[in-house]
Formats: structure tokens, C-alpha cells, sequence
């Protein structure tokens, strides 16, 4: 998936390497948390080498691919079978997402093409039906769910964010979606995936590792993605504007005017022995905002390495290739 933020080419090696320099190499006693989990894919690299993975987002969307990414660990029965039946259901002509984000369904909005809205919504609407009557288990519920966004997301008719759709259908968009299985890693541990405020999550769980990837600017996750979290709720509500927007959440992190207060106070409270930021120099706090910070409450250190730069377009006024990405590290009292 496309993602603001992502850390996948980080977790390559600059996250696990720094993260093991400071931690040690031996990390199978350990309690992880990544706490703006996003994605999941922070969680998923440490995932097999923790005893536990502890995986937050405020986003429902993100809540569903780290219930299938991180918590399923086990294999599930039938899984192909499941997704093989999905893909050959009847397309569905009144479906939510048809109806709101097609320009077949309403004549204005084309996130998706019109075949792939009602595939959407035909799979949607089974996935639920399957959940309710017993087919499926919670596990393989996440699963499928997890399958469908990821799916919708190859085929969307956007510049990689959903703020807005493209006039036109991009060759992408103009595939036929295919549902594929979100595989997970499978191992013995158990790991716990929760969908809350990261200040207050915090107060109520400890370990020994905390990466902390929040928000660095004003965009809002929630409305960036609201189609994402559209597809994983699916109940009904009146889109808003031109974009079809739904009510969601603003953090507190994307407000220059409250995020050193925010910040603070999630690490003040972080009952973890070693805490890791991930934050870039075009953040709406600094270096010295962030060091000043996190020195209050222990040993501090920071690593760093530059990371091209996510663009959803190419006539941004910011012509920038990449950014400096910091690590900030900070082994507490």
C-alpha cells in the first residue's frame, strides 16, 4: 500500500539495525509497541524476532490490516478457498461504495471504476454476511477485510492518497480488481492489536521497546484515507463535498499549536525502557523541540539517514527528492 509516512524501505535496515545497536541483538524477550501503527509494517518487521507485538492506531482501516498482520499468527483453513469464492461472486448494482464513489453510482465521483466499486461492495457486503451467520471466524474475518483493502487500494483512482480522485481513469485504476490473500507471518507468539488514542493507550500499557511514528505535519490520516476506512466499517452515512468525506478523526500531533504539549505528555507517561521517533526535518516540531523533550526523561541520542520523500503528485511546489529522517532515541530513567 501506498502509504504517507511508510516505513518499509527504513525497515530494511536502518530501524531494525539501530534499533538492535541500542537494544541488543536478542530481542525475543522483548515487548515491542508501535504505537501509530498505520500499516502495520514497523510491527510485522519486529514480529517474529519479539515475544510480543503491542500495535496501535486511532484509524479503523489500520486497526483491520494489524488485526491480520500482527495478531493472526496461526494458519488459517480454507483461506484460498474463501478468496477464490470471492472473486467469483455476482457484482453487486447498489452497493454503498457503487453508489457514492463511482461515477456510474452518482455521475460525479470516480475513485474507482464502476466495475471495481460494485466488486468492492459485492465482497464487502459477503464478507459481513459470513461473520454474521458463523462461516467465519474473527481471524479469518480480519484476514479477508485486510485482502480487500489492500486489493482496492492497487486499483483506486487517486494520486496514492484519497483526499482526492483523478479526472480520468489511471491505467491502474482501469485493471480489474483481483482479490489477493494479505499474508501474514506465522510464529507461536501472541501479539495484541488495539484501535485508541495513543496518549491514552499509553497510560494503560507497558514493555520495553516504543516506536513512535505519529503524524509530522497538518494532513489528517483519517481524511487522506477515508475511503480505506469506509471500505473496513461499511456502514451508511452521507458523504460530505465533493470528495465524498466522511466525519473523522484530527489528531492533536498534526496541530503545531498543541503537538510539543501532545508529545510530552506520551512520553512522560511511556512505561518503556527504550523509546524510538521516527520524525523527518520538515516536521512541525524540530530537533531541538525534540531533544529538549526527551532529555527530561533520560539518556538521549538520535540517528539519522535521508529518505526520498513521499509525493502523491508531481506539481507539488516542495521539489525536494528526499528528506532527512531522524531517529530520535531515548533510553528513560
Amino acid at each position: 500500500m501506498n502509504y504517507i509516512g511508510s516505513k518499509l524501505k527504513l525497515c530494511q535496515h536502518f530501524l531494525p539495525e539501530t534499533i538492535k545497536s541500542v537494544c541488543g541483538t536478542d530481542l525475543s524477550q522483548k515487548t515491542f509497541c508501535d504505537i501509530f501503527a498505520g500499516t502495520g509494517i514497523v510491527g510485522r518487521t519486529f514480529k517474529t524476532s519479539v515475544k510480543k507485538v503491542i500495535s496501535n492506531d486511532i484509524e479503523y482501516y489500520s486497526y483491520i490490516l494489524n488485526k491480520n498482520y500482527i495478531e493472526n499468527h496461526r494458519p488459517l483453513e480454507n483461506a484460498e478457498n474463501l478468496v477464490s469464492e470471492l472473486n467469483e461472486l455476482s457484482l453487486c448494482v447498489d452497493g454503498f461504495i457503487y453508489k457514492n464513489y463511482c461515477l456510474g453510482g452518482n455521475g460525479e465521483r470516480q475513485y474507482f471504476s464502476d466495475e471495481n466499486g460494485k466488486k468492492i461492495d459485492s465482497i464487502r457486503i459477503k464478507i459481513e454476511e459470513w461473520k454474521n451467520n458463523g462461516k467465519i471466524n474473527k481471524s479469518m474475518y480480519y484476514f479477508l477485510l485486510a485482502s480487500l483493502l489492500e486489493s482496492a487500494d492497487k486499483v483506486a483512482n487517486t494520486a496514492s492518497v484519497y483526499g482526492a480522485y483523478l479526472k480520468n481513469l489511471k491505467k491502474s485504476a482501469q485493471k480489474q480488481m483481483i482479490l489477493e490473500s494479505a499474508d501474514f507471518e506465522l510464529n507461536d507468539n501472541e501479539h495484541e492489536v488495539f484501535k485508541s488514542d495513543a496518549n491514552e493507550l499509553i497510560t494503560r500499557i507497558s514493555g520495553d521497546i516504543l516506536y513512535l511514528d505519529p503524524p509530522y505535519n497538518s494532513r489528517q490520516y483519517g481524511a487522506n484515507y477515508h475511503i480505506l476506512n469506509t471500505i473496513a466499517e461499511y456502514k451508511p452515512f452521507v458523504p460530505k463535498g465533493k470528495t465524498g468525506l466522511r466525519e473523522y478523526n484530527r489528531s492533536k500531533y498534526c496541530s503545531v499549536s498543541s503537538v510539543k504539549e501532545e508529545f510530552e505528555s506520551l512520553i512522560k507517561n511511556a512505561n518503556f525502557k527504550y523509546i524510538f521517533l521516527s520524525y523527518n526535518n520538515e516536521g512541525l516540531m524540530s530537533v531541538e523541540d525534540v531533544r529538549r523533550i526527551m532529555r527530561k526523561y533520560g539518556r538521549y541520542d538520535l540517528a539519522q539517514t535521508d529518505y526520498q520523500r513521499f509525493k502523491a503528485d508531481s506539481n507539488r511546489f516542495n521539489k525536494a527528492k528526499s528528506t532527512v529522517e531522524y531517529l530520535h532515541i531515548l533510553e528513560k530513567n
